[in-house]
Parts: C-alpha cells; structure tokens; sequence
C-alpha cells in the first residue's frame, strides 16, 4: 500500500510532490546531492549546506589525523529506513549504510590518494574514486545529513493533506553544523504501517547518480590517456592499414588497470580531466524523472499518463464564489503539479512573507533547463527561481487590486514571475494592460490564465507529454511585454 493510499489522499504521483513509496517496501530511488543543486530554493541551500559541512569537516578531521572523531561522525550515518528508497528487499531492514559500512567509509577515505591529494570537494566525488562507495551508500549518507530538512517538508506535507502525525517520534540523528555534530530529538511524524515516514520530494531522486564512476573511467580517464599515449607515440599505438592510429582502450586498461584506486591516482596526475567532468555535468545536468518514470520505479509495469481530463474537470468544474475558493485553489494546484512537473517543483502553499503579514496562494520552484520557464528567465532577464500563483474563484473579472497582489508577493532576487489563475476574463486586453503596466513600471510580470487557458496547456501536454514549452504561456508572455 502506498502512501496516497493508506492516508487516503484521493491524489496519484503525478499531483503529489513527494515520493508515493510504498509503505512495507523499499522503491529503487536514490537521493542524489547533484539533484539538490539544481533546486533554486532556500530548503535546498540549506540541505547543501550541510552535505557540504558534514563532509569537509570529516575530509578535515581525516587530513589533520583525527581519526576518532572521524570515525565516531561516520558511525553515526546508517540506512534511513524511514524514507522507504533504496535497494532492500522486501520490507526496509538495512541493505545500505550500517555500523560496519560506516566503518568501511572511514577506511577508504583515510587511505585514498584522493583525499590526501585534496581533489575531493563534494560528497559525490567520493563514488568517482573512493571504492565501497555507490548509488546506495551516497543516497543514505545524504538523507541522514539533510534528515532535519526532510522532517521540516514531512511536516508541511502532512498539514497540507490532513495526514496525522504522531507526537514525540525519535527524530534519528541530525547534523549540526554550528557544533559539527549529531543531534537528536522527538518529533511529529507519520507513523504508518512499517514505522515512521520521512517524505521525500520527487525533485531529487533519480534512478542512478549523476555520477557514474564507469562513465568517468572510460569516457574521460580513459579518452584523455588515449590522447596523452597518441601524443607521445607510445607502444600501445596502433598504426592502421588506411595510414590511420590509434589507441585502444583495451590496451590502456592493460596499461594502467581499472577501478576506482586506478581513477583517483590518474586524476591526480591529471586533474583537468576531473575539472572537465564536472563541467560537463554542469552543463548538462541529469533532468528529474518524468512521471512515467516514476511510476515504473514503483512497481507500475504499466504506468499511464497523468488523468489529464479529470484534472482540468476538477478546477473548471469548481462553481465561481468565494464560498467554493479553497475548493478551486488545491483544484488548480493538483492540476499544477502535474501540468507544470518537471519545469516546477515542491510547491509550498499559504507561505507567509513580510512577518506574516502576506500569504502566497502557492510558490513552486523553478527546476526548469529548458522550456518556458528557463526562457523567461535566460533570454529576458526576468528573475524566476520561484514562480507564485495566486488563485481567485471570481464570477467577474480580476482587475487592478488582484494584478497588484501579485506583484506584492514578489521577490525581487528569486521571484518576479507570476501566474494569476482566475475563471474567465470577458475583457482580457484589459487586463493584459494592467499587467502590462505593472512590468514597465518595473514591478515583476503577471501572467493571466482563465480556464480557456489551462484547457490549451492541457492539451498540449496531451499531445507531447515530454513537452515543457507551454507555448499558450509563451502567447500570454509575449502580449505582457509587446
């Protein structure tokens, strides 16, 4: 049973922001720290944060022969059960991290070349060269650092769906990196079949890592010794009947010998192939899964597309007024969720800003490479790492006030990009000026969308499901800003 099921939530993984693991199981996701850099949000900077800390401070610890206290940091890491992601068969019962492993950890990092070379910098380097280290260990070591954070998203999730809580749960341990060490206390969480029940947001799990240590050996250590033997007309050049040469990679794993010792001394010989790794995984970073694959990951064999007719039906079906608006605004963001998914991620609802003296209806991250959402922001300049939306269940047309509400909930670093989700404009150029109005004045721009117009975004994702031009939004942009 999955979570959507045993709390009754009436909602499948696409309109849902966490992972719909199943209770008594573990689901082959990992919790990748590449993933997190990629969310532009304040929850994920403080979850980066402490991956960092945590490990530099142990690489530190290890360099300046504190092994003890590296140690005694280490053991503390063990499986999180509780997240119900890994690679344990049936119920969760330890398949990664434990006290030995941790132990393992250790060792491998007080005797790698890499550590003592300083080419290490982040916790995902450590599956490129440090051996014992993979998609597992990584992914356990990361959710027991950002366990506080995890607790904090559970919590909000549960309000938000009505899922009980049970009083003083023993939180497991969590990184403190002001004192640099663990910390532990009792708090609410779920308690459902299988024990207690961290939620994890979907934005960050991945089916494998960013970093795949084979793909860095023979894509890049391997291709840059090939260019390093050519040059040096070594013996393992081969001169080929059409007058061509070559090196093979065959003869370079002879040479030189393979696995993740072998990785680090030869990226410690030759750094800049590490340097362009990495920049390559900047610049072409692993895209979250799309719904289909989330849903394989589950167990779906058959998974099927988001119920894109019965989510539209949900918000148009909704009767104008203010009697039915809380009713029409987790309407629209069910529909949301899964219309907007991967472009935007983990939306928070009812956020207080300016002391609590303001509400935002809902604010999703902006996790988008490419697509509307990248291009309003890369070719315009406009400041989208947070896109609001405010909803309003009117019978008559927004007008002034509502534009102005908006554009109140920016924030002028993160956030200058909103959607104003109302039922029907019967004058639209007239709001289209007002919002107009309100990006040359430099206040941010606002965006309309009647119901008409989620029916044409659904449409199009009906049709090419990959799809996150929203071109609709792109209509609507473009008559703001002309």
């Amino acid at each position: 049973m999955k979570v959507s099921e045993h709390y009754q939530l009436g909602r499948r993984q696409p309109e849902l922001e966490f992972v719909d693991v199943e209770l008594e199981r573990d689901t082959p996701l990992f919790v990748d720290p590449r993933a997190l850099r990629l969310l532009d949000s304040e929850w994920a900077e403080e979850c980066v944060s402490l991956v960092q800390d945590f490990f530099r401070h142990v690489l530190t610890l290890i360099g300046e022969g504190r092994n003890p206290r590296a140690r005694t940091l280490l053991r503390a890491l063990r499986e999180p059960n509780e997240t119900r992601l890994g690679l344990s068969r049936g119920k969760p019962q330890g398949h990664g991290l434990g006290r030995d492993s941790a132990q393992g950890v250790w060792q491998e990092l007080s005797e790698s070349e890499a550590v003592r070379s300083g080419l290490l910098e982040d916790l995902e380097d450590t599956i490129l060269m440090i051996p014992g280290i993979d998609n597992d260990i990584i992914s356990d070591i990361t959710t027991n650092l950002i366990r506080g954070p995890l607790i904090a998203f559970t919590q909000e999730v549960a309000d938000f769906y009505g899922i009980e809580l049970s009083p003083g749960v023993a939180s497991g341990p969590m990184w403190d990196p002001i004192r640099h060490e663990w910390i532990e206390d009792h708090v609410p969480l779920p308690m459902p079949p299988g024990g207690k029940l961290l939620l994890v947001p979907k934005s960050i799990v991945r089916k494998r890592m960013e970093y795949d240590p084979a793909e860095y050996y023979n894509h890049y250590i391997l291709e840059a010794l090939q260019d390093i033997e050519m040059s040096a007309g070594s013996e393992l050049v081969e001169l080929l009947r059409n007058g061509n040469r070559r090196v093979t990679k065959k003869s370079l794993k002879e040479k030189y010998g393979t696995g993740k010792a072998v990785s680090a001394r030869l990226t410690h010989q030759h750094p800049e192939i590490l340097d362009r790794f990495r920049s390559d995984r900047r610049a072409s970073p692993t895209a979250p899964l799309s719904h289909e694959d989330l849903a394989a990951a589950e167990g779906d064999t058959h998974p099927s597309a988001p119920d894109w007719d019965g989510l539209l039906e949900a918000v148009i079906s909704v009767p104008s007024g203010q009697r039915d608006a809380d009713a029409y605004h987790r309407a629209v963001e069910a529909l949301m969720q899964a219309l907007f998914y991967p472009a935007l991620v983990n939306p928070v609802r009812e956020s207080r800003i300016h002391a609590g003296r303001k509400r935002i209806d809902i604010r999703f991250s902006n996790n988008s490479k490419d697509g509307f959402f990248w291009r309003v922001h890369s070719h315009h300049g406009v400041a989208a790492g947070y896109v609001v939306v405010e909803c309003k269940n009117y019978s008559e047309d927004v007008a002034n006030p509502e534009v102005d509400q908006v554009s109140g909930r920016f924030d002028g670093t993160r956030g200058q990009l909103g959607l104003l989700v109302c039922r029907t404009l019967e004058d639209r150029d007239t709001c289209t000026a007002r919002c107009r109005d309100t990006a040359n004045d430099g206040r941010g721009w606002v965006l309309p969308l009647e119901d008409s117009d989620l029916r044409a975004l659904v449409e199009e994702r009906k049709t090419n499901p990959d799809a996150v031009t929203f071109q609709r939004l792109e209509d609507i942009f473009s008559e703001v800003i002309s």
